[in-house]
């Protein structure tokens, strides 16, 4: 894959301020963990490897479980998600297909149960600029870094 262009030098000052608005979101108050679940979520759902990449590194470098993160594709069949997580990427898909969901009454009730208001402001905003993101890397055909295989013990 080639990339069509790097967005951060093309557009410096709209990629700082997305940035910026990700600092803020990161420093709201909802668990870190939390967000790198939504944001790992939406990146499966649009196919955004960049963002899987990046986002699968930023939650086990913070102590994220892997089973959890292989897990995550399939959280509505495993118990390893409390009920805030789920109520979270129930809300990210359906933000996420919104031309398919319409974000339903019961997503957004279910939420309530989980989060006060402030929380499902801010959800909703980092739900809204994973989605960005996974756009752009998609749409310019960002490439994530490739590591090295680890060798397998025989």
């Amino acid at each position: 894959m080639t990339p069509r262009m790097n967005i951060f030098q093309t557009a410096s000052e709209g990629t700082k301020a997305l940035v910026a608005v990700e600092t803020i979101i990161d420093k709201s108050g909802l668990e870190h963990a939390l967000l790198e679940l939504v944001r790992l979520r939406a990146s499966q759902i649009n196919g955004c490897a960049f963002c899987i990449h990046m986002h699968v590194k930023e939650a086990v470098k913070h102590g994220e479980n892997e089973m959890r993160l292989h897990l995550l594709d399939a959280w509505h069949h495993s118990p390893a998600f409390s009920d805030r997580e789920r109520a979270a990427l129930g809300w990210t898909e359906a933000l996420t297909n919104i031309a398919q969901t319409g974000a339903p009454d019961a997503d957004y009730e279910l939420l309530k149960e989980q989060f006060d208001e402030t929380e499902i402001a801010n959800l909703t905003l980092v739900i809204g600029t994973i989605n960005l993101w996974n756009r752009v890397q998609v749409g310019l055909r960002a490439v994530h870094p490739v590591e090295a295989r680890a060798a397998v013990a025989a």
